[in-house]
């Protein structure tokens, strides 16, 4: 996938393209994230894991670039990808508010957060992020549209982003019923390193 990255940002750079650029750039660095928290911060991500982050950023940064010969992206030509990305991409944040939670939760004896509390506050953490996410897309768009410029991040209507704030819904319920049993090794680690500071 990091090969098939800096193939992006090369395609990026000859079309002139600057959302490839950022998107593809972007994605490439955080596919060093897991080898970056493991090696310097004794964090555990496995092979799953990080497959996992990585899978998010790739398929987020191929979705810019889009179908070879065309000018439609995967994002505008494949109705369900943008869903496929957002429900992915809401599943990392999920676990990340997951992770630091429970984390908090071992690290501190005045924090106790209960299961069913924990499924609403990762639901309404990944609905949150979603929303300042949308917010940020219309932003982007509004101020490349005054500088002239072509948008890093697109938002395609009230409709869209209605479908994608779903979608980080279904990715953080997937999280908050699945996911958290793979989270436990993470969680340990971030818990020790906080008591350790």
């Amino acid at each position: 996938m990091q090969v098939t990255l800096v193939g992006l940002l090369f395609v990026g750079f000859e079309r002139g393209d600057l959302g490839i650029v950022v998107n593809a750039g972007v994605a490439f660095l955080i596919t060093y994230l897991p080898a970056t928290l493991e090696r310097d911060y004794h964090i555990p991500m496995n092979a799953g894991l990080t497959l996992w982050i990585t899978t998010a950023v790739f398929l987020h940064a191929l979705g810019t670039v889009g179908i070879p010969g065309t000018e439609q992206t995967f994002y505008r030509s494949l109705p369900w990808w943008d869903s496929v990305t957002h429900a992915l991409s809401a599943s990392v944040v999920a676990a990340i508010g997951y992770t630091v939670a429970r984390a908090i939760e071992e690290h501190t004896d005045g924090v106790e957060l209960p299961e069913r509390f924990m499924f609403v506050f990762i639901l309404l953490f990944v609905v949150a992020f979603g929303v300042l996410w949308e917010v940020l897309e219309f932003a982007i768009g509004g101020a490349a549209d005054l500088l002239g410029n072509d948008a890093v991040l697109t938002q395609y209507g009230l409709e869209d982003t209605m479908t994608d704030l779903v979608f980080n819904t279904v990715g953080g319920v997937v999280v908050s019923i699945w996911g958290t049993a793979y989270l436990t090794d993470v969680v340990g680690a971030l818990a020790t390193r906080l008591n350790r500071q």
